[in-house]
């Protein structure tokens, strides 16, 4: 198991930064904005919130490149790869763009979700700039995976990173009107998001057009760049129902976020604190769902049924570790991580007591990341997502709206819905990873016992 787990770690911790590194950048506006008024963090919860559906959804689609990508390369097949990513952007483009233009052409929808005027009135132009940066953000993530399912996955590590400092100058200029700059406070938070997200997209273009480690899938331009009705179909086969996952998972928190802000702006501020933190946390669970997922989706193209169950129970098992750890730190450090948002006593009052429900559900939500990941990896998706919507819209929204506003437990109940949702996801995603892959190694074996005597019989007879 540990030399699983050390495998996966060496695929993964690029990844892991990598995704780190995207939620840094929405942390970053929050941390700077949350500076300025309590009001101005509200908004922002409140415009990701909004966002969060169209850029998780096109992020879902993305995520079936590299388990396709890692399959290809278990059967040996440079060509496939990049069909497969050419293929899926033109999908994830099309979805971002129509994402776009359908939330700019109803901006005006930040006033009809029961939130507080001036939450509202700030959002607004903020979620202008910030629904545009989805555009190149999928696109990159899209070619991340590319190069993730290849198992190239340092040098878009270091693209990724470089966004942080780029984020963080225009942030500055753009937010409290430096360098010749204009003061534009939280939208200037927006714009300063979608340049850094444009130049990533730009670089990791390049490399993937240049890049020395990715000439063997550029062998055949003519053929590979060309739009296949059965990758098309791949894509979406694996692509919509990992969507709708992700989806359903980050509708639910985007909902817990407007329930939040019925109960006012300063326990949605509190909200958006600790969301922010267990948010960062779990983009380490996500990374080593990726580098799990593209491990199992190895295996399975070569058909090594135990070495897939091997390496899936190696990651669930790293997936429980991590949760603990993520656990003990939060409630250790809960006085002193939201003052990195905010100070004022309020919101950190509520925002302590949210980290102590946050790091209940660490190893639930470590585990039910890394499930998905694993049967993703086996081509596994219109079950896990029946699933996942049972967790998350029959459990956890409605447990967390009947707490919060029926028992009067306000923002510690739609947590505590949190809660259970994860629970349920995390043991049955475990459950049928390990029932596939247990039953497809033993009917394997099965297979080869029964070819024993087959071939016993042709060498007595002479053949």
């Amino acid at each position: 198991m540990w030399q699983e787990i050390r495998l996966t770690l060496r695929l993964g911790w690029p990844i892991i930064l990598g995704y780190l590194t995207q939620m840094a950048l929405g942390v970053i506006d929050n941390a700077m904005v949350g500076a300025i008024h309590s009001s101005q963090l509200a908004a922002a919860s409140f415009v990701n919130n909004i966002i969060s559906l169209p850029l998780i959804l096109g992020m879902g689609l993305t995520m079936a490149i590299s388990p396709l990508v890692a399959s290809a390369q278990g059967e040996d097949n440079n060509d496939a790869p990049l069909r497969i990513l050419y293929n899926g952007l033109l999908i994830v483009l099309l979805f971002a763009i129509a994402m776009a233009v359908l939330i700019t052409w109803r901006l005006d929808v930040v006033f009809y979700l029961g939130q507080d005027e001036i939450v509202a009135r700030l959002a607004q132009p903020y979620l202008l700039w910030m629904i545009w940066g989805t555009v190149p953000m999928v696109l990159f993530i899209g070619m991340k995976q590319f190069a993730d399912g290849l198992g190239f996955t340092r040098t878009p590590m270091y693209i990724a990173l470089a966004a942080i400092p780029i984020n963080v100058l225009t942030n500055y200029a753009f937010i409290y009107g430096k360098w010749g700059a204009p003061r534009m406070e939280l939208e200037g938070a927006g714009v300063g998001t979608l340049i850094s997200r444009g130049v990533i997209m730009i670089a990791l273009a390049v490399l993937l057009i240049r890049g020395r480690q990715f000439a063997p899938y550029r062998q055949n331009l003519k053929e590979q760049l060309q739009i296949r009705k059965e990758r098309l179909l791949d894509v979406l086969r694996i692509g919509i129902p990992s969507s709708l996952q992700s989806g359903m998972e980050s509708s639910s928190f985007a909902i817990s976020g407007i329930m939040a802000g019925w109960l006012g702006y300063v326990q949605q501020a509190a909200h958006q604190i600790a969301l922010s933190i267990a948010a960062i946390t779990f983009m380490v669970s996500m990374g080593i769902s990726a580098a799990g997922s593209i491990r199992v989706a190895f295996a399975y193209g070569r058909k090594e049924w135990k070495k897939a169950r091997d390496i899936g129970t190696s990651t669930l098992w790293m997936a429980v570790g991590y949760g603990l750890f993520c656990a003990i730190i939060f409630i250790g450090f809960r006085q002193k991580l939201p003052l990195l948002f905010n100070d004022e006593a309020a919101v950190l009052g509520y925002a302590a007591n949210l980290l102590v429900l946050a790091a209940a559900f660490q190893i639930s939500d470590s585990v039910q990341a890394v499930g998905v990941g694993l049967l993703r990896g086996l081509q596994d998706v219109k079950i896990p997502t029946v699933l996942v919507a049972i967790a998350y819209w029959g459990l956890g929204i409605p447990f967390g709206y009947l707490l919060s506003f029926t028992f009067g437990m306000e923002i510690q109940g739609i947590w505590l819905g949190f809660l259970i949702g994860l629970s349920f996801s995390a043991i049955l995603l475990t459950y049928r990873f390990l029932r596939i892959t247990g039953t497809k190694y033993a009917e394997k074996q099965k297979k080869r016992k029964a070819e024993k005597p087959n071939r016993k019989a042709e060498v007595g007879s002479g053949k």
